[in-house]
């Protein structure tokens, strides 16, 4: 079952569309990589900011190691909940996590670390609105 929120962390709910699934019905993996991502945009925007704000200041984060542990699967029109968390901020990283669930069942566990760079690709501190 999941949690309740802290400032820290967002929930969003997804459908599982028919265009996601593969032969089996089944949510094909390479779209719990979007879902993670419609989490940490989401969890940005709850705290009053849009990875456009983070953009437009020249601040760009780029994924540098992502993972997922796969528990049980999702369906085509399942309605999950995805629970997004900052699990760990650095000067130049940020680690999220995710937790996304079907009627409070734990489906998938996720991690990804992002990196803080310039519009050169290189890293730079992260600045105070993502901190």
């Amino acid at each position: 079952m999941s949690q309740p929120e802290t400032s820290d962390s967002h929930e969003i709910q997804v459908r599982v569309r028919y265009a996601e699934t593969d032969r089996m019905g089944l949510l094909h993996h390479a779209n719990y990589a979007v879902y993670f991502e419609m989490g940490r945009t989401e969890l940005l925007r709850a705290k009053g900011r849009s990875y456009r704000d983070v953009e437009d200041a020249g601040f760009f984060l780029v994924i540098v190691d992502l993972q997922c542990k796969f528990r049980q699967p999702a369906r085509y029109d399942d309605l999950l909940t995805l629970r997004t968390t900052v699990a760990k901020v650095t000067h130049v990283k940020i680690v999220h996590e995710y937790r996304l669930f079907r009627d409070g069942v734990l489906l998938t566990e996720g991690r990804s670390t992002l990196a803080c760079v310039d519009r050169d690709g290189k890293p730079q501190a992260l600045p105070d609105l993502l901190r």
